[in-house]
């Protein structure tokens, strides 16, 4: 794309909006989203804050909701950094919890409502948990019921119900304890990084108010709008950029508990929204759908995301009339972000001339064997010429704005720290992400480094799923990787297995469909005699991936976890056919 003027105009003028949005978040240490919450609604208590089909809350209720929150964390003995699991489908009294929490220093685990058994179990283990709040429904989740465990709703648990505690409750109001500061941890949100299980991020009140602040700056958000949000409150985009630009612009949410291509644009126009927040993926689901005559009498004006393709882009935004796309970057524990604020398809962002810390991003050579970054004859890391591959880092400097916060596991959080990197004594955080950078300064997402791939707007960690598989009776071994798979996005996950004494393909798909969430269970298997290993005993997955799932290539009998089948068929020449053509839809 050749940049016009106009373009360039707006994006400036986005950006701008940004910086003045965040420019003055430490100028008040206690000015906190649940603080900002409650003076917006102490002016305009009546104005739509969160809506949902099953409850609203006006920004008057939000508040007073939270409130009650904070009042039942001193009542239970909590204190300022006690971390408090939190497990529930989204609805507005998730946020009114986590703000209640958060705004007297406790600090908020989001835990994944597919997560089950030992994954669940370790993820509150990592976050320090002693506490959880579970809505009725997850009650199943846990294979041991927790001592600490608090129930939202009826459940067969024999259990004490915090809904019935907070409908009873009297507000804290001018009794409230010493709040918490920007400085405070105010959640943990999981991400799986680049191996392993899923690691918890530290996530300041400061970094809330800026990811809030900056992407309601750049969306233009005022309190006349309203976004549709259908993406888990317990990540980063869907529960604290998507609810919290709009609360700190004084707007409203529509809070959706799952994505439905079918209902989606009835109630985006029922709803009135002007915003839509994305991943590529829902992108693609609602191009697959068949015409809707409500896909173009919306009042969006913006669909803000990540992770949209360019040979999706323009069709996207063409069929369903939106007038603005604003595609971004951001990764849950990075210190920084990139905004594509001129609508360039394909691109992630890049920053304008007069951002000051557009030099604290550098993309450096690596190794793409063994992830680690090439170094030049002096000892330090190669800059990526134009169009060049290479991982996206950033500079870890003391303010708070490129701060990385780290993890909950202190090793994990120096792994991700890349030192002595341009000169003696830097330090960077590795994001582990490819990227190419072009001639305009525009960024392009290539790929994930090490052995984590994307799937369905989730990172899958191929070693939580390896251990999955070969837990099953029947597996002698089995590695995980991800393939490409024409007319997705990111890469399906296929494992290899070594068949021993007793498999069965039937056993496999039930023994993953009962122990791991929908987008991280193998969408293809591969049966073979043995597995390749490096010296050192790790798997070798480079030409597994080579082969992929052409039958045609592979000898290897191959199956395939058919839509609406509950198993595994075979997939032969002619599937492979169809699948590769985009006619199953997958």
């Amino acid at each position: 794309m050749v940049e016009k003027p106009q373009f360039r105009s707006s994006a400036n003028a986005a950006w701008l909006r940004a910086l003045e949005r965040t420019s003055r978040i430490g100028e008040r240490p206690t000015l906190t989203l649940p603080v900002l919450v409650a003076e917006t609604a102490a002016e305009r208590p009546d104005a739509p804050a969160l809506i949902s089909d099953g409850e609203s809350l006006s920004y008057g209720e939000l508040a007073a909701r939270a409130d009650r929150y904070a009042a039942w964390s001193r009542a239970s003995g909590l204190e300022a950094g006690s971390v408090v699991g939190l497990m529930m489908s989204n609805r507005p009294e998730y946020v009114a919890i986590w703000l209640g929490l958060t705004r007297v220093g406790v600090t908020v685990a989001l835990l994944n409502t597919n997560l089950r058994g030992a994954a669940l179990a370790h993820c509150i283990t990592a976050a320090g948990a002693r506490t959880l709040i579970v809505e009725a429904a997850f009650a199943g989740s846990f294979d041991e019921v927790p001592a600490g465990l608090w129930l939202h709703g009826k459940a067969a648990l024999d259990r004490p119900r915090i809904d019935l505690w907070i409908a009873e409750a009297a507000m804290l109001g001018d009794r409230l304890p010493p709040q918490a500061t920007l400085d405070t941890r105010a959640l943990y949100i999981y991400t799986s990084g680049t191996t392993g299980l899923p690691k918890a991020a530290s996530i300041s009140h400061h970094r809330i108010m800026q990811w809030a602040g900056w992407f309601a700056g750049m969306a233009d958000l005022k309190p006349s709008d309203r976004t549709y949000n259908c993406l888990p409150l317990y990540h980063s985009v869907g529960g604290v950029v998507a609810v919290g630009a709009a609360l700190v612009a004084g707007g409203s949410v529509f809070l959706r508990e799952k994505f439905s291509a079918r209902q989606f644009w009835r109630e985006v126009t029922a709803r009135e929204c002007t915003i839509f927040q994305y991943i590529g993926e829902l992108a693609r689901y609602l191009l697959s759908a068949p015409p809707d005559p409500a896909e173009t009498q919306h009042k969006l004006r913006l669909a803000c995301g990540n992770g949209l393709r360019a040979d999706v882009w323009e069709a996207f935004q063409t069929r369903f009339a939106i007038p603005q796309i604003l595609e971004f970057y951001a990764a849950t524990e990075g210190n920084f972000s990139l905004f594509n604020a001129e609508g360039q398809p394909g691109a992630i962002g890049r920053f304008p001339n007069f951002l000051p810390h557009r030099k604290g991003v550098a993309l450096v050579k690596v190794d793409p064997a063994t992830g680690v970054p090439d170094r030049g004859e002096d000892g330090f890391c190669v800059r990526c010429g134009t169009d060049e591959s290479g991982e996206t880092i950033s500079l870890i400097s003391g303010g708070a704005a490129a701060r990385f916060e780290g993890y909950a596991d202190s090793a994990a959080t120096e792994r991700k720290v890349l030192r002595n990197v341009f000169q003696t004594g830097d330090a960077w955080f590795r994001s582990g992400d490819l990227m190419r950078k072009d001639a305009h300064g525009f960024f392009y997402f290539v790929d994930r480094i090490g052995d984590t791939f994307r799937w369905k707007g989730e990172n899958v960690a191929t070693a939580e799923v390896a251990a999955v598989v070969r837990a099953c009776p029947g597996v002698a071994d089995a590695d995980v990787y991800g393939v490409a798979v024409p007319g997705t996005d990111g890469k399906a996950g296929m494992v290899a297995i070594v068949p021993g004494e007793g498999f069965d393909i039937a056993d496999l798909h039930a023994h993953v469909a009962a122990r791991l969430p929908a987008y991280a269970r193998p969408l293809f298997v591969r049966l073979c005699k043995d597995l390749a290993r490096t010296a050192t005993f790790k798997a070798n997955t480079q030409g597994l991936q080579a082969d992929g799932f052409d039958p045609a290539v592979v000898a290897d009998p191959l199956f395939f976890d058919a839509p609406g089948a509950g198993c595994f068929v075979p997939l032969d020449a002619a599937l492979h056919v169809d699948l590769t053509a985009g006619r199953v839809k997958i």
